[in-house]
């Protein structure tokens, strides 16, 4: 698919790193090489960043549904284009077709969402004790926004960060995935194609520390967005906090998944097996800590090493997980599982590279984990789950809440008590009741606490919050009497 060089996009044309470098992207999937990518340097986001600032003017002082409109043929066109889309994400990451168009859809759906917000987008009136005066606020943008997103749902999380900073009269550099190049690219070129003027959107091609971090560091860029890892997101904190740029960050998690006693055992199956396995394990939401319930515990060790085995390796629409995105992420894997299993770890299942071409990890179940060791505390993003057992809901509750991250959670029961006890008081910035550890949407606000974001929400109306600045504007009709 991709025999040309995935280059950066720059006021609007493609163009290569400066200093004319590249490097390989390979199929996670079979090893074998898909493209070279510009590896770009300090000079080539200087460019990206010059040009952001210059368009910048121009794209703010469109009437916000104007941009909106903007958004909404971007949107239009990627429904046209959606089977490309899908096809560059399930080459660039080894998930399904369905998957990837299940991920395309969310996007879409996503785009349309933002651009309606172009509509939108709310100030406040106010009282005001002083006669005469009719104080009210108005969103205005920040100026040029960075965002840097990871290549497990490639096009969801651009999607995610580049329509709301649009939306709000942001220019945008997109750092784009070192493994998901060309979803970057292809979805610049749709927006270039459907109207998007030269400049509102930069993408700039490379690795993390020669790309990525040039661009949190210039100071023109007044908002940075990223996700990913948790210690990547404290080093962004801490150089965006020294200029005071607003920081978004939606890092990593080790979420807990609680089955009570009273839990339809079943249900609880699938829904861990989703939560733990899908994606190739490969979500911040990911439900990595199954704890359940010890009246419980071995008739669902059971049902879920069962399930497990009848899991089918591959990129086929039948197939229930891929391989993780590269060999560096799944040797780390390996390696972890043996450190488990020297600290007592019983492998249940798995454990260990597949038997085939490519970057596969079996699904893999643990059990017998003590709750301090590395592989309790750790996300691995992969397809590894741990299993604990717990002799209360309290129990369950406090082992849950034991942990530095704190991004999803869910519980399993039939007591309506129980859950929304779970909800109120489990350490995490969702929580579900009898379903999955994931299931974000458009319009719902996403992200966590402690190791696992700085408390700022994408996407929903809170994204909003994230690029867009308050100003208060004091309307005085009688400027005599006030």
């Amino acid at each position: 698919m991709f025999d040309h060089e995935v280059l950066n996009w720059i006021d609007g044309q493609e163009r290569p790193a400066e200093a004319a470098e590249t490097f390989v992207k390979r199929s996670p999937a079979s090893d074998e090489a898909l493209s070279r990518v510009s590896r770009s340097r300090a000079e080539d986001v200087q460019r990206a960043v010059e040009g952001a600032v210059a368009a910048q003017p121009r794209w703010s002082n469109l009437p916000a549904v104007v941009r909106g409109r903007t958004l909404r043929a971007i949107a239009e066109a990627m429904r046209a284009e959606r089977e490309t889309l899908a096809m560059v994400v399930h080459v660039e990451t080894g998930k399904s077709m369905k998957d990837a168009r299940g991920e395309t859809d969310g996007a879409i759906d996503l785009a349309h969402f933002f651009a309606g917000e172009g509509q939108r987008l709310f100030g406040r009136t106010l009282p005001s004790a002083v006669p005469n005066r009719y104080p009210m606020t108005l969103r205005r943008p920040i100026g040029v926004a960075g965002l840097i997103v990871a290549a497990n749902t490639p096009i969801a999380n651009v999607a995610w960060k580049v329509f709301p900073a649009l939306v709000c009269g942001n220019t945008a550099v997109l750092k784009a995935p070192e493994d998901a190049p060309g979803t970057a690219w292809t979805f610049a070129r749709i927006a270039h194609e459907a109207g998007l003027p030269p400049g509102a959107l930069q993408v700039v091609q490379g690795l993390g520390v020669e790309a990525g971090a040039p661009l949190v560091e210039d100071p023109r860029v007044g908002v940075i967005s990223f996700t990913g890892s948790t210690a990547v997101g404290k080093w962004i904190a801490e150089v965006g906090g020294r200029r005071l740029a607003r920081v978004s960050l939606e890092l990593g998690g080790k979420n807990p998944f609680v089955v009570c006693d009273d839990a339809d055992l079943d249900l609880a199956v699938h829904w861990a097996t989703l939560s733990a396995f899908s994606n190739a394990g490969q979500r911040c939401a990911a439900g990595s800590r199954i704890i359940v319930d010890d009246k419980v515990y071995r008739s669902f060790l059971e049902k879920m090493r069962t399930k497990a085995e009848s899991l089918r390796l591959g990129t086929g629409d039948s197939d229930d997980l891929g391989p993780v995105i590269n060999e560096r992420q799944l040797n780390r894997m390996v390696r972890s599982v043996e450190t488990a299993r020297r600290e007592g770890a019983n492998v249940i299942i798995g454990g260990s590279r597949a038997l085939r071409p490519g970057y596969y990890m079996t699904p893999t179940l643990l059990a017998d984990v003590p709750p301090g060791a590395e592989i309790s505390n750790c996300e691995l993003f992969g397809p590894i789950a741990s299993v604990y057992r717990v002799n209360s809901f309290e129990e369950a509750l406090s082992l849950a809440n034991d942990t530095p991250y704190g991004l999803t959670a869910a519980i399993h029961t039939a007591s309506l008590d129980r859950a929304m006890e779970f909800c109120l008081r489990v350490r995490a910035g969702v929580a579900v009741i009898n379903a999955g550890t994931f299931g974000s949407e458009p319009h719902m606000p996403f992200g966590g606490v402690g190791d696992s974001g700085n408390g700022t929400r994408e996407p929903g109306t809170e994204a909003l919050d994230v690029y867009s600045e308050l100003k208060n504007v004091l309307i005085n009709t009688r400027p005599e009497a006030v």
